[in-house]
């Protein structure tokens, strides 16, 4: 029996042709409590290294979501066993630790921060939490006690102050123009406040807000950090949702520096394609969000309600990874994330200063697939979702949680780029 697991996980692994495997489950069916990988980010460690966080888990919502960390001293060839930073080994072992991220300083320390559950559920017990952090000095061997760092209440929070806000950071903060980390994040309207209920989890009331690291290159302990806020609160970015124009559903922001220094900002929507905005001043004002397009008056580009991030190759053109439909397929409505988020499609973007959006795409192409065969307790067919994106000496990798069970890495080479032409 162990014999035709380990034969269908190497099949099953060998669907999408990864180029790197980082983490494998060791079983099918989730007698291990691993097999759910998911939120996947890979970051250049202090010491040359590369190192990765992830939540792991029985499946997405099992009660058991823990934060891991392991790390490669071979360009991602072979990764350490992952260690457990915190969070429950299984279901009823504690609450559970959600969204990890890194931040690191200038003098090597490395923080993970991540969505602590303790106890109140106001969206969901993954949205809905403190923002917990710890921090290692010796490259990930140990790690500090966790801590809680201050948030500032918003109006979008649950009137009552003991229920933490409803938010998640989702992909790798960047150094503002000043060097300070900088990150967008997804906020949950609190059932308190928010305009009608909904019966999709994933498709409740949200809006897209940043925060500002202001203080991690002087090596604070958690409760020391200092954040500074934009889009909050009323100003937060909105985009409507399809049933209703007055609900907002945004969510998922994805970050790219342009060579005239504004920050361009893609997001998920359930519009059924992806949406931008622009800030001019180093992230403190954003302008309103408007559909992306293949260029200048051009046709939008689709995506379900899923992530849609765009990044910085090492060529200094840009690839923005979806799912390339707009969340209609077979006749399912747009919430049903069971049959939309695959294939995996990229398209190739080039900056136009003159233009009026100043990034302008190709036609997407398939990246990668998965066949639709379903896997692990989860059953998701998903690829390319929630992943990260590294450059490193000429080499664009995709690091992404296949099926939200492996954790694989799959290059964006030469090759693929050279057919696809920007307008």
């Amino acid at each position: 029996m162990a014999d035709d697991v380990q034969e269908i996980l190497r099949r099953e692994m060998a669907r999408s042709e990864p180029d790197y495997v980082v983490y494998a489950p060791k079983s099918i069916d989730g007698s291990t409590f691993d097999t759910g990988n998911e939120h996947f980010l890979v970051f250049d460690g202090p010491d040359g290294s590369l190192m990765a966080v992830w939540t792991q888990s029985t499946r997405e919502g099992a009660g058991d979501h823990r934060i891991m960390f392991s790390r490669s001293e071979d360009e991602g060839v072979s990764w350490a066993a992952p260690k457990r930073l915190v969070g429950p080994r299984w279901p009823g072992d504690g609450n559970i630790a959600s969204w990890g991220y890194p931040l690191i300083s200038r003098s090597g320390r490395i923080y993970v921060i991540w969505n602590q559950c303790q106890g109140p559920i106001d969206v969901a017990d993954q949205f809905t939490g403190t923002m917990d952090c710890m921090y290692s000095d010796d490259m990930g061997q140990t790690w500090s006690e966790p801590g809680t760092i201050p948030m500032v209440r918003s109006p979008h929070d649950h009137w009552d102050p003991r229920v933490p806000s409803n938010w998640i950071v989702w992909q790798k903060p960047i150094r503002d123009l000043q060097g300070r980390w900088f990150t967008g994040f997804t906020r949950w309207l609190s059932v308190a406040v928010r305009r009608v209920p909904h019966n999709r989890t994933w498709a409740d009331e949200s809006v897209v807000e940043f925060m500002r690291y202001e203080n991690i290159d002087e090596d604070p302990e958690p409760g020391e950090i200092e954040i500074s806020w934009s889009a909050w609160g009323d100003q937060a970015l909105r985009v409507p949702h399809y049933s209703d124009p007055l609900i907002s559903l945004a969510q998922e922001p994805s970050l790219v520096r342009l060579p005239d220094s504004r920050l361009f900002c893609v997001m998920r929507t359930i519009t059924g394609y992806i949406w931008y905005s622009l800030s001019t001043d180093d992230g403190r004002t954003w302008c309103s969000p408007r559909p992306l397009l293949r260029k200048d008056h051009g046709l939008p580009i689709l995506a379900p309600i899923c992530c849609t991030p765009i990044y910085e190759m090492s060529d200094g053109r840009y690839i923005l990874f979806h799912n390339n439909n707009s969340g209609r397929v077979d006749g399912c409505e747009p919430e049903n994330t069971r049959v939309n988020r695959r294939p995996s499609f990229a398209a190739l973007g080039e900056y136009r200063p003159d233009a009026e959006q100043p990034v302008w795409f190709s036609e997407s192409k398939q990246f990668m697939d998965n066949d639709g065969v379903r896997l692990g307790p989860r059953q998701g067919i998903d690829i390319g979702v929630y992943p990260s994106f590294t450059t490193r000496n000429g080499n664009n990798v995709l690091w992404h949680p296949e099926r939200k069970f492996f954790l694989l890495g799959k290059r964006v080479t030469r090759e693929f780029l050279s057919d696809l032409v920007v307008p």
